[in-house]
């Protein structure tokens, strides 16, 4: 299928949900396919915050109002259109980043909680622990009814996840 077509504005989309849920796999193929580039939320926390994940340590509002506002300006800085990963768990850090660029489209990969679970325990290479996992479905403000939000499946294969979200996107951005 073609991807959307670029005479319009050029899509700002984040790809979001909880810790396992895909973002960093759907959202590099998502802009591969799209041939935007892809700004990864992860790469921007200050390493305050990693240490307090990696010791177990939920991050507060406070310890993302940082980290948000770095991301919103990524996505200023990139009026050509980007794919950014962010778990933009609650509702205002949704609302920080449509701030920052309008308009801004979220596909949200969602899981159950046993799911990411499941995923974050065989993860070796990530600096995200699994005892936080409950952590993040508490903080997670569903965005269900939120204006140009697609959500998905997180165990469909990665290939229809992206197809769908090309589709979704031909038809609003």
């Amino acid at each position: 299928m073609a991807t959307p077509s670029r005479s319009a504005d050029p899509p700002h989309i984040v790809v979001m949900g909880v810790a396992g849920c895909g973002k960093s796999v759907v959202g590099a193929q998502l802009a591969a396919r799209l041939k935007l580039p892809l700004v990864e939320g992860d790469d921007f926390h200050p390493a305050s915050n990693i240490e307090k994940m990696r010791h177990g340590i939920p991050l507060t509002d406070v310890d993302r109002a940082g980290w948000l506002q770095h991301l919103a300006d990524e996505l200023r800085a990139r009026p050509d259109g980007v794919v950014l990963t962010c778990s933009a768990l609650k509702r205002s850090y949704r609302e920080t980043l449509r701030g920052a660029m309008q308009p801004l489209h979220f596909l949200h990969l969602s899981l159950t909680p046993h799911q990411a679970l499941e995923r974050v325990s065989s993860r070796t290479d990530h600096f995200y622990p699994p005892s936080l996992v409950a952590s993040q479905f508490e903080a997670l403000e569903d965005p269900k009814g939120e204006a140009l939000v697609l959500q998905v499946d997180a165990t469909e294969h990665v290939d229809r996840i992206v197809e769908r979200a090309v589709r979704w996107l031909a038809v609003t951005a």
